[in-house]
């Protein structure tokens, strides 16, 4: 006979499903642009662009810092890498991030991302076509990281990011946390990496352009000072798993030459509903590569490619990438990295 609290479970997950189809229920509320500071979530990395942004379990090295800040610990002696991004209508961002092994378990970095708006027109109620004027969006990322080996399997990592918004006389700064883990399960090449990123308090915009000048009827200093609203940051929660479907260390099929690898993350924000994104990576002898990815219920960002080389030069090497995204309502974004390993 089957158990009381079996038949419960059981007509839970039914009911769930039944439910989960029905055409009565209301969208559900994505709170799409609620957070400040929305920069943090766009990907970086032309490997794990490639990938159409599943890293937080593939991500090794300095790269895979803003996906699973444990990735760092994957660093043999040390990393730079840098890269650069055409992203659209004349934005573009670059990223510089270095990584070292301390100890045989200890590693630390730091990881900077930077995004320039390109020049601009400042307008008024006055000049609505212009002041002749120019001024820029400028908003970066500066993580500190630090990883550790707790086993041979098992890698966590931690990392304080400090960011910083300037718009044109106003500017917003605070600071951020990031924690993850990558763990080698053991069961049939299967790598799972966990992280949560832009753990923070909320933040609020300052400066001259929330001074407003009055008379001194209204204030003696002859100022009003405005207040803005308080904003949270993104904050992302991601699981991932990877595994490498051919390979040399493959559960499937075991190759000195060829590896396939297949990546996916789940990925939510609490300012946007739930999405994924699924990469797979070729490689031949380690040298060349070819990547493709997707993004998963997401509103903008579509499909993904790219690929590489490594050059290996002596106890050094050297890795050039390059990553393309089709995004369905923005123009394609081009990407380029350099990542040398010494």
């Amino acid at each position: 006979m089957m158990s009381q609290s079996r038949r419960i479970i059981i007509y839970s997950v039914f009911m769930g499903i039944l439910l989960g189809q029905s055409p009565d229920i209301p969208d559900v509320v994505s709170k799409v642009a609620t957070s400040a500071g929305n920069y943090l979530k766009l990907e970086t990395g032309a490997r794990a662009i490639g990938l159409g942004g599943a890293f937080g379990a593939v991500g090794t090295g300095v790269t895979g810092v803003p996906y699973n800040p444990a990735s760092i610990g994957f660093v043999n002696r040390m990393e730079v890498y840098f890269s650069h991004t055409e992203y659209m209508v004349g934005i573009s961002h670059n990223v510089l991030a270095y990584g070292t092994q301390l100890t045989g378990s200890d590693y630390i970095g730091f990881h900077m991302f930077w995004l320039d708006s390109g020049p601009m027109d400042v307008t008024t109620e006055l000049y609505p076509d212009g002041t002749g004027e120019k001024f820029n969006v400028s908003s970066k990322s500066f993580r500190f990281v630090y990883a550790r080996s707790v086993t041979d399997r098992l890698k966590i990592g931690m990392s304080l990011n400090y960011i910083r918004d300037d718009i044109y006389t106003v500017y917003m700064q605070g600071v951020a946390y990031d924690i993850g883990s990558n763990f080698d399960t053991g069961l049939f090449g299967f790598k799972l990496g966990m992280s949560v990123t832009n753990f923070g308090p909320e933040v609020q915009y300052h400066g001259e352009g929330l001074v407003q000048i009055v008379s001194d009827t209204t204030d003696p200093d002859k100022q009003l000072h405005k207040v803005t609203k308080k904003f949270p940051l993104p904050l992302t929660f991601r699981l991932a798993v990877a595994n490498d479907i051919i390979g040399k260390e493959s559960a499937f099929v075991q190759s000195d030459i060829h590896r396939l690898t297949l990546a996916m993350d789940g990925i939510k924000s609490n300012d946007y509903v739930m999405y994924g994104s699924l990469g797979l990576e070729y490689g031949y002898g380690e040298f060349a590569f070819i990547r493709c990815g997707s993004h998963l219920n997401h509103d903008t960002m579509g499909m993904a490619a790219g690929g590489g080389v490594r050059v290996n030069m002596g106890g050094s090497a050297l890795c050039v990438d390059y990553a393309f995204v089709n995004n369905s309502t923005i123009e394609p974004t081009h990407q380029f990295g350099l990542n040398f390993e010494f």
